[in-house]
């Protein structure tokens, strides 16, 4: 039986949801779970190594590696196969500040 999966700590929600084509021939869509958002935001936005992205996500460093390259590799087939990226989903606590937190699972 496989371990609970563990809610990873998310800073900022997305501003859009939906990237994608102009024009969108092929109608698919690559869905991007929150998590891997923050996970980019972190390392590639905010410039964060990945002991510093990991530690305010409260995962281990090779957890948020796992994250990151999903992320990256998700990005990548939207990009290249010209399909929209839609970002929702996962397991995942939104947390602003010290203080405040709330709890999201969903898929």
């Amino acid at each position: 039986m496989p371990r609970r999966r563990r809610r990873r700590r998310v800073g900022a929600s997305p501003k859009f949801e939906v990237f994608g084509p102009s024009r969108d021939e092929s109608g698919s869509e690559v869905i991007l779970k929150v998590e891997e958002f923050e996970a980019i935001r972190l390392k590639d936005f905010e410039g964060l190594d990945q002991n510093e992205a990991a530690e305010k996500m409260d995962i281990s460093q090779p957890t948020f590696h796992r994250v990151l390259v999903s992320a990256r590799q998700k990005i990548a087939d939207a990009l290249v196969g010209g399909k929209t990226l839609r970002v929702k989903g996962g397991s995942y606590e939104m947390v602003s500040g010290d203080l405040e937190s709330e709890m999201r699972d969903s898929e």
